[in-house]
Formats: C-alpha cells, structure tokens, sequence
C-alpha cells in the first residue's frame, strides 16, 4: 500500500510539473503569437504621412536586424526597390532611418552638429576598447582637439618617414615568419596580413619603443580587443560575455603597456630620442590649458593603432585575395615598378610610391568594392525635414548612411561589383578630384566637405577619417613591397573570393582563406 501510495504522489507531482510546464510555454508562444499581431497591426494601420516607410517586419524589437546584419548591401538593395532611397527599419529596437545615394551622404554625413550625433552612437562600442575621455566617449570639441593632435603623425614629413619603416617591417617578417620560410606555399592571409598590418601601423604611427613592446602574442591580444566591435556591444558592451572578458584584459594590458612608457619617460626627464606620438601626445594642452592627463594619452594611442590598422588590415587582405584571383593584375604591378622605378628596383620612398600609378588604382578600387565600414549611423537630435519630400524625421530615430551603395552602384560604374583597377584609367566622373570640392575645417585642418563623389571610402563632413592619407601611404607601401617578392595565385581548389564577413563593425573576409605564393628570383 506504501508503494501505491508513493507512486500515485510521484505520478501527481509529475502531472503538475508537467502542467505548469505546458501553461509557461502555452502562455509564452500566446504572448508572442499576440505581440507579432499587433506589430503588423501598427504598421498596416498606424502609418504616418510625414516619416519614411517603414520596411515590414514581423517581430518587434528584432525588426529587419537578423536580414541587415547577414549582408547589409542585399537589404539595401532589396528595401530600396521597394521603398526607395529613404526607408526606415527597426535595427534592435531602434527605427532607423536610411537615406541612400549622393543626396543621402549629403543628408546625413555634412548635418549639422545640433541635429545628428555619432557619439551616442558608436560611445557604447567604442569606449570599452579605446577607454575612457577619448573619441567618442567625450564632447565633440573635445574630439577635434584630439584629433588635431595627431594630426603630428600625419604630415607630410611623416608619411615621408613611413614608408621606408613599412618596407623595413614587411622585409623583415617575409624573412623570419615560418609561414614563408619555403620558396613556394600558401598561407591564410587574413591571419598574414593582420600582422603584418599591426606591425607596420605600430612602428611608423607609434615610434620604435612602442613597436619593440610588442612581442609574437600582440596580434593575438589585438584580436581580443577587436572582438569588442561586436554588434551585440552597442547594446550590451557591459554585458559579462566571453568576448567582452577578453576585450577587457587586451585594453587593461595595452593600456598599462603605454602608460608604463609615459611613466618612464617623464621620471628619465630626457628629451625624445625619436620624435613619435606618444611624446607629441605627453606634450599636448587642450585650449582650456589642462594637459593631457596620461591615462588619455594611453587611450587615445590605443585608439590610434586600432584606426592604423584596423581598416587597412581588411583593405589589404582583399588586396591580396583579389591578386591570387587576377594573377595578370600583379605581373602588370611589378611590371611597372621596373619600368617606373628602374630594373634595380631601388627602396621605395615616399616620392616614389606617388609614381606608381596602377598601385593606387589598385587601392581605389579595392576599397570601392570593399570599403571596411558599410554603415555610417548618427543619433537625430532634432527633426530633420527632408528635402523634397514630406518626411520629417524624429528624435526617435537614427540615420544611417551608406557610401558604399553609390560605389558599388550601376549609374556610376559599369559592372560595379567586377574588381577592375584599370577603371579607373579614363573614367574622369567616377575617379573625380575632391581638389575643387569646398573645405572646412572643424578644428583639425582643412577636409572636403564636400560630398557629391559616389566614392567616399574615408566617409565626409567632420567625422571624415583624419588617416585617409597614411591608409594609402600604408597600404600603397605593403603592396608594393610584397608585389616586389611573391607571386600569389589560388589554390587549386578554390575559385573566385570568400564571402564577406559582416559581423563585426568593420567588413573582412569571411572565415579563413588560403592564397599560394612563389618567391621571385632576384632577377626576372
């Protein structure tokens, strides 16, 4: 009787653990089943005449963020056809506004201070990996200050000096990395080139001390700080997650790198053995008279190395990736290295680099296909009346801006998504000089502001990218040192490029892509 007894209590507790069970998830499937009802019941019924349509989604928070984060350019395109150029769609929990072409970047890129904002949003997901005060985790007159300061490591007298450094860098890790000790092979370039990437960027931005700090395991630390740029950060860059832990101990290790050679630096009292931009930095006032304090100087140098090689990292994996499709591509580069350069092949200088000409268009036209960043997004802080149109949109939203539709559009270049330097040979409209375009300057120098070219990789108006002119003095310099010793080609059992990787902030190629490489003879 004991046993029926504890059976038939287990057999009921069993029944209402069940039960309860079944009422949660009947209850949870009825709450979304309901929510899903009355989003698409606002956005059929609830339409407003003065904001841009809405492109429909069936969940509400998720909205059109899963489709968008996939391939950015598919939805463009896609919502586009539909909608035209001025869209809205909800991007987690958030209406966003997209506003494409000419006219958009124009829109957008060129508003005004009082009425668009990027600090509120990039803020999240920048400070965790730059640190605090600095970029944008501060006012934006104080960002143009900031940015003014670097503007030591950019002149011309600089990017002079660069280039010699770069090939040094590039020569020196052809010759001592294991992936290049054999005269033919192959090797996973976006691994490669993110180290040769950070190298180059570390030496030539940050001075020969900074670059010696940095043993075998700083393109590994890099990584983890990288991994900061998830999309999940800008909501949650606190959230206690496995890479945001690994974000964490990166910028507190680099942080504490530079900080260490600030301290040693003031206590020596020396003046600078090499001019670079941590004594710039230690030496720098802001206009109210306060020095930098040291703990900015860190960041603002982390924030720097991240800019030098971050986007160039990317550009030149593509590069590279592109060549091994297009073997005819890097003949003709080396051809003319000897023919503009002489048969010697002297070192490259910075002069010298201006004369190759295909090497840029190689540049330009990689990031036109590939530009590293496919959405430019501001906070609205004002209503912003659309031009033309009945649309007036709210605080509420944000805007976003994508120069890379214009690139990759038909109106502009034949066959946009065909990777073909030499279109940029006699192709005066695409290729058009920004020289007559009117410039501003926001506190850091003269830039363009204009925005009429539907080519903008560096992006325009006051959060135009300051290292526009060291990106192309880096990449330019990596190509034509490493056109100077390999040949690339595929290998045989790929065809064709990777897939692009969207995942992060920044665009790179999908997964890990492997490239064949012969050495060249010392003599053709």
């Amino acid at each position: 009787m004991g046993l029926f007894s504890s059976f038939i209590d287990s057999f009921c507790e069993h029944c209402s653990s069940q039960s309860i069970y079944t009422l949660v998830s009947v209850g949870a499937l009825s709450f979304i089943a309901i929510s899903v009802v009355i989003n698409v019941l606002r956005q059929l019924l609830f339409k407003s005449p003065h904001e841009p349509p809405l492109v429909f989604h069936w969940f509400p928070f998720v909205g059109s963020t899963i489709s968008y984060g996939i391939d950015p350019y598919k939805f463009f395109h896609a919502s586009r056809a539909k909608y035209g150029d001025i869209f809205t769609f909800v991007l987690l929990g958030k209406k966003t506004t997209v506003y494409l072409g000419t006219k958009g970047n124009e829109f957008i890129l060129n508003g005004k201070l009082r009425d668009v904002c990027a600090e509120e949003v990039y803020s999240p997901l920048t400070t965790p990996v730059f640190g605090r005060h600095v970029v944008y985790d501060c006012p934006n007159a104080k960002l143009m200050e900031q940015k003014k300061f670097v503007k030591f490591g950019l002149t011309s007298e600089a990017l002079r000096s660069y280039v010699r450094l770069i090939t040094t860098e590039v020569d020196e890790f052809v010759k001592t990395s294991p992936a290049f000790q054999a005269s033919k092979g192959t090797f996973d370039v976006s691994k490669i080139i993110s180290e040769i990437t950070i190298y180059t960027a570390s030496r030539s931005l940050q001075g020969k001390e900074v670059r010696d700090r940095f043993d075998s395991t700083f393109a590994e630390m890099y990584h983890d700080l990288d991994k900061g740029f998830a999309p999940i950060n800008f909501m949650l860059p606190w959230a206690p997650l496995p890479h945001n832990r690994k974000r964490d101990a990166a910028q507190k290790k680099m942080a504490e790198t530079y900080m260490d050679i600030i301290r040693e630096r003031r206590e020596s009292g020396g003046d600078s053995k090499e001019e670079d931009m941590v004594w710039n930095l230690m030496s720098c006032t802001y206009k109210n008279g306060t020095p930098i304090p040291d703990v900015e100087v860190a960041h603002m140098m982390i924030a720097l190395l991240m800019a030098g090689q971050h986007s160039s990292s990317s550009t030149a994996a593509w590069i590279v990736l592109r060549m091994a499709t297009c073997p005819e591509i890097m003949d003709e580069l080396y051809e003319e290295q000897i023919r503009v350069l002489g048969e010697d092949l002297p070192p490259l200088t910075y002069e010298s680099l201006q004369k190759l000409d295909l090497h840029s268009k190689v540049i330009k036209e990689t990031l036109r296909i590939h530009a590293p960043i496919h959405s430019i997004i501001r906070a609205v802080k004002n209503p912003m009346p659309v031009e033309g149109t009945p649309y007036v949109i709210p605080t509420t939203h944000n805007v976003l801006s994508s120069p890379g539709v214009t690139a990759r559009s038909e109106e502009y270049f034949p066959e946009p998504l065909k990777w073909n330097p030499h279109r940029w040979d006699e192709d005066a409209a695409a290729a058009k000089d920004e020289d007559d375009e009117e410039q501003i300057d926001y506190g850091y120098g003269l830039v363009s502001k204009g925005t009429n070219s539907p080519y903008l990789p560096f992006g325009a108006g006051r959060h135009r990218c300051i290292g526009e002119q060291f990106a192309y003095v880096q990449l330019g310099t990596i190509l034509a040192a490493l056109v100077r010793q390999f040949r690339f080609s595929n290998p045989p059992t790929r065809q064709g490029i990777p897939d692009t990787d969207y995942s992060s902030l920044f665009s790179k190629p999908l997964g890990k892509s492997f490239v064949q490489f012969e050495k060249r003879g010392t003599k053709e």
